[in-house]
């Protein structure tokens, strides 16, 4: 099997001296995701210093590090693992012919970085690298570039920002062919004064295109123009994805599947192509558009992307579904766990009230970094709850008595403090022919109640 790195490679991209010769086949910063045959990169953050970890690394398979210091292993010794990482990361960029992607957004961003690197899989098996879970940050990018191999053919980064100027610094590193925005919302509004301000935040991934490059805007955001400004001064080419009439990539239609998810036309530039879209809701019609019209500018195989995503399996925290069994009977889970901003409350809230069910429930945890609106964002999650026809709605975290007072009077509710409590209200009163759905910030814990309810289901 080809390496990934040899010793002799990352001592060049990282300007460091090596102890001894070895390959690599991974690259990891956190010694618990080491395996066999990874590189280890002794990061020293401000809660602990990677160093300290070597010898786990080591013993868990690791054939090679990076250090800023001597250790008794194979080592590439520098100044700065940071800094050696970011320069890993440079170098695999620049080794790689792949048509690279880059995907960034206030909501959506994992899920289509998934859905884009499925569809084209079926173009070029084996040979598409994706960023994987939310390695998104400072970190995260530069480590999902390190790990990917020379003969990648196509490339899906996923990257995120809460502060102006991240997204630049990330974009001119991993320097896409295509720039992807999937929506604007305000998700990290504690760190921006404006939502204007978050979209001109997200519009600085198209500062790193290639010459040449394809800015992919949502054109139904009221953003739209802000963001086609942005992109116009780095792409040769700006195309605009979604739902309205006059959109470049737009369904045309979208009609709900037996298997729950939609069937959909598309338009695009060059015709029109009919396909499945596995996961249910409007949000991912949307999401599909933006992948479609990546995988046309990147030359990927249109029919077999939508045969993907028709295969596309649900995310973990990203929509996974599950069944329960509860009294001779099963209730629905759905996992969208991970995290949560007003808007994407508002998507799957609108489509739990689409779902066929007994009762419709909620378990929705707090909506964190909203800042000195996070009250108001909070109360307006109740018009959705309502229109959707919630039967009960379980609020977890402080910040839920916002939306606890709203709800007064028009929807049952409890008001609980936190994942722990929620899990056992929730098991007390789960039913067969229940639908529910849980989501609220990662922070919240609510993972650990899926995980509870849902370990072993379908």
């Amino acid at each position: 099997m080809t390496a990934l790195w040899t010793s002799a490679e990352i001592a060049a991209a990282v300007a460091g001296a090596a102890s001894a010769e070895f390959a690599v086949g991974g690259v990891a910063f956190d010694s618990r995701e080491i395996g066999p045959g990874d590189l280890f990169v002794a990061m020293k953050g401000e809660a602990t210093d990677g160093h300290r970890f070597i010898d786990q690394a080591f013993a868990s398979g690791a054939t090679g590090a990076i250090t800023s210091q001597a250790v008794d292993h194979p080592h590439i010794l520098t100044a700065d693992t940071m800094v050696a990482l970011e320069a890993l990361g440079t170098a695999a960029r620049a080794r790689t012919a792949a048509r690279i992607v880059g995907v960034t957004g206030s909501v959506g961003k994992t899920g289509t970085k998934e859905a884009l690197a499925l569809a084209l899989e079926r173009s070029a098996p084996g040979r598409v690298h994706r960023s994987v879970k939310s390695y998104n940050n400072h970190t995260g990018v530069p480590l999902s570039l390190s790990r990917m191999p020379a003969d990648t053919r196509f490339g899906v980064f996923e990257m995120g920002m809460n502060h102006e100027g991240e997204l630049a610094a990330l974009t001119r590193m991993v320097r896409p062919h295509v720039a992807i925005v999937t929506a604007i919302a305000p998700a990290h509004q504690a760190f921006f004064a404006s939502v204007e301000a978050i979209a001109d935040a997200k519009g600085e991934i198209f500062q790193g295109l290639e010459p040449g490059g394809t800015a992919i805007v949502p054109f139904d955001s009221p953003h739209r123009d802000r963001l086609i400004a942005a992109a116009r001064p780095y792409a040769g080419t700006i195309l605009t994805f979604g739902l309205g009439e006059g959109a470049d990539v737009r369904a045309v239609e979208a009609v709900p599947a037996a298997n729950g998810g939609t069937l959909v036309t598309a338009h695009l530039p060059g015709g029109e192509l009919g396909f499945t879209i596995s996961q249910p809701g409007m949000h991912w019609v949307s999401n599909a558009m933006a992948v479609i019209a990546a995988v046309e500018v990147v030359g990927g195989d249109l029919a077999a992307a939508g045969l993907a995503l028709a295969e596309m399996p649900g995310l973990k925290g990203r929509g996974a579904r599950h069944r329960i069994a509860i009294d001779g009977g099963s209730a629905l889970l759905i996992d969208e766990s991970y995290n949560a901003n007003p808007a994407s409350m508002v998507a799957t809230i609108r489509q739990l009230g689409r779902e066929s069910a007994d009762r419709r429930l909620v378990v929705l945890g707090a909506m964190r970094e909203l800042g000195e609106a996070s009250d108001r964002f909070h109360a307006e999650i109740a018009a959705p709850i309502e229109e959707a026809n919630v039967d009960f709605a379980l609020l977890v975290g402080p910040e839920m008595a916002a939306l606890a007072t709203r709800l007064e009077g028009s929807v049952d509710f409890a008001h609980v403090p936190d994942a722990a409590t929620a899990l056992e209200a929730l098991s007390e009163m789960l039913q067969p022919g229940d639908a529910v759905l849980i989501k609220g910030s990662n922070s919240i814990g609510l993972a650990r109640v899926v995980d509870a309810l849902a370990g072993g289901t379908d």
